[in-house]
């Protein structure tokens, strides 16, 4: 895992300038100030503000503290190069850090963050942290290190007045991929001119294409990624090729984007900025937090959306039980390994996550509330009127395998979604390509053997 950190960070070394500005100088660590580390990017504009705000309370209760705050404005990926550029160096590392779920046991193994056991356990707050909740900050050996901010569920965004022009049905409520391609074809035929369906795919896209696109798919086969009672990685799958089947139906057969569209690393803002707003996309699977950009106080504020925009659960493939799937993600904050204060960085971290502004956060940047207390709060449940259904998604759930090689499986699972949807290869050329790299990862006594 440390292998592919470091192959990311040099992939954006070329970029190592963009930190200049946080590097803090050249001397080490100040006990009397907070290093805070987080992503502000495109549609991700909530983190900021929540961080501010924190920041002003943190320094008046803390009279001689000052908390210099770090938002790194670049994509997922690029974040976590920038992120693992300033955990390398004791004068750049932070000392509270914006940390995905995915990540925690990788940065972990490279001895980037701290336990906070010993504060938790001290911490009346964590008992409002349901247990699934908190093994989001779990490492390997069993320790918390991060905190949820918050978690996501997933599902289809559509616009009903294009459906419902397209001679749709709505309330719209797929039942199978094929569903879903038949709707998109309904679009294509009512309107070349808006693109019918949205599925994040390609290298550039990282985790919203691995995570958000293609174990969307998955996970909604009778396959999985990996088997967790054997730990090892499941190859030859029949739900793996059919998942780059849907694919390249989608970018092959004109109902998404074009390839070179789904490749820029901004099409997420410029989805849920433009495309949705404008009208010019029908469909868009995506995440719970995706109205948060339309809100008064989101970057791209759209007074209609909730008249305009519904929301379908992602069917399974040929409607298998449940039925319905989803994926579930999230962040945390952690606190850094080498941070000169660390009784200052827990109360930075326990003071950003207490009750009222975990509140505020979850409602301003539309996540599903991980604490109890906040879950059900009038002022939350009355905020939105999608996250009632985003909330009742958590049931059917996936998460990502708590394997410290999922990184690089995931990277070579963008690869696979890319040659598909480019036509540069089969869904069995690429599935078998994807078979060879991740035994080239994790050695062929690691993976097994699909049993369907």
């Amino acid at each position: 895992m440390k292998q592919r950190y470091l192959g990311v960070v040099a992939v954006a070394a070329a970029s190592a300038l963009a930190l200049s500005g946080c590097a803090g100088g050249d001397s080490g660590g100040d006990s009397n100030t907070l290093k805070v580390a987080y992503q502000k990017f495109g549609q991700f504009t909530q983190m900021d503000a929540h961080m501010k705000k924190v920041k002003e309370e943190f320094e008046k209760a803390n009279d001689g503290m000052t908390v210099e705050l770090v938002p790194i404005e670049a994509q997922e990926a690029d974040y976590f190069a920038k992120l693992a550029l300033m955990n390398r160096s004791p004068s750049t590392a932070p000392d509270v850090m914006y940390e995905d779920t995915f990540m925690v046991k990788t940065d972990v193994e490279a001895g980037y963050l701290a336990p906070l056991d010993d504060y938790i356990a001290e911490w009346e707050d964590w008992d409002q942290f349901p247990e699934n909740a908190r093994q989001a900050g779990a490492g390997d050996d069993g320790k918390i290190y991060g905190i949820p901010m918050g978690t996501d569920t997933r599902a289809i965004w559509y616009n009903q007045d294009v459906l419902s022009a397209a001679g749709v049905e709505v309330p719209w409520a797929p039942e199978t991929w094929d569903d879903i391609l038949a709707t998109a074809e309904a679009v294509k035929a009512y309107d070349p001119e808006i693109i019918p369906f949205n599925i994040y795919s390609g290298k550039g896209q990282s985790e919203g294409a691995s995570m958000q696109g293609f174990q969307m798919l998955l996970s909604g086969t009778d396959d999985e990624l990996f088997d967790s009672e054997e730990q090892k990685w499941i190859l030859g799958s029949q739900g793996f090729e059919d998942s780059l089947g849907f694919i390249e139906d989608i970018y092959q057969g004109g109902l998404g984007p074009t390839p070179q569209q789904a490749l820029d690393k901004n099409i997420g803002t410029t989805i849920n900025s433009e495309w949705i707003p404008g009208g010019t996309l029908a469909m868009s699977l995506d995440g719970s937090w995706a109205s948060g950009t339309w809100i008064e106080t989101g970057s791209a504020p759209w007074p209609e959306w909730s008249e305009v925009m519904q929301v379908a659960a992602m069917p399974t493939q040929e409607g298998q039980e449940p039925g319905r799937t989803s994926m579930s993600g999230g962040w945390t904050l952690a606190m850094g390994a080498g941070s000169e204060n660390k009784d200052a960085a827990w109360d930075f971290i326990s003071t950003a996550l207490n009750q009222e502004n975990s509140l505020s956060y979850d409602v301003a940047a539309s996540q599903v509330a991980v604490r109890t207390d906040v879950a059900e709060d009038p002022e939350y449940t009355d905020a939105n009127p999608t996250f009632g259904f985003f909330s009742e998604l958590v049931a059917d759930t996936h998460f990502r395998p708590a394997n410290s090689d999922y990184s690089k499986i995931s990277a070579e699972i963008t690869v696979a979604m890319e040659s598909v949807m480019t036509g540069q290869q089969t869904p069995e050329e690429a599935a078998a390509t994807y078979d060879r790299a991740v035994i080239g990862i994790v050695g062929e006594e690691n993976t097994m053997a699909a049993s369907s």
